[in-house]
């Protein structure tokens, strides 16, 4: 990646999920124009959802259901959403799959900022 205020570049190791959000928003919109639920239910907290949870629960009128893993809700989320509710911390905490798991590539592990 190139340097901040330098020239030239460095060798980074760059982990970052891509398209969930539009993926999640996609599937939302288009179920809920078919008619697909009768309350949908997200969770995150990512405020790049706030425009497909307004259309459906202002057009397309389907109640929307956040559903928080964090402490505090994102305020756009709260305002468009019908309800919001948390996930507390001991039912996440033994929802997760075990620290290791393998697959066939290889073995993987949670990220240490999740224990």
């Amino acid at each position: 990646m190139k340097l901040a205020n330098k020239e030239g570049y460095a060798l980074v190791i760059k982990h970052e999920e891509k398209g969930t959000d539009v993926n999640i928003a996609t599937h939302l919109v288009n179920d809920a124009h078919n008619k697909l639920f009768e309350r949908a239910v997200v969770v995150s907290n990512d405020s790049d959802l706030v425009t497909p949870i307004r259309v459906v629960t202002n057009e397309i009128k389907l109640p929307v259901t956040i559903i928080s893993p964090y402490d505090r809700n994102n305020i756009q989320l709260q305002e468009v959403a019908t309800d919001v509710k948390h996930i507390r911390k001991g039912m996440l905490s033994v929802s997760q799959f075990n620290e290791k798991l393998v697959d066939k590539i290889g073995e993987f592990s949670m990220p240490d900022k999740w224990k």
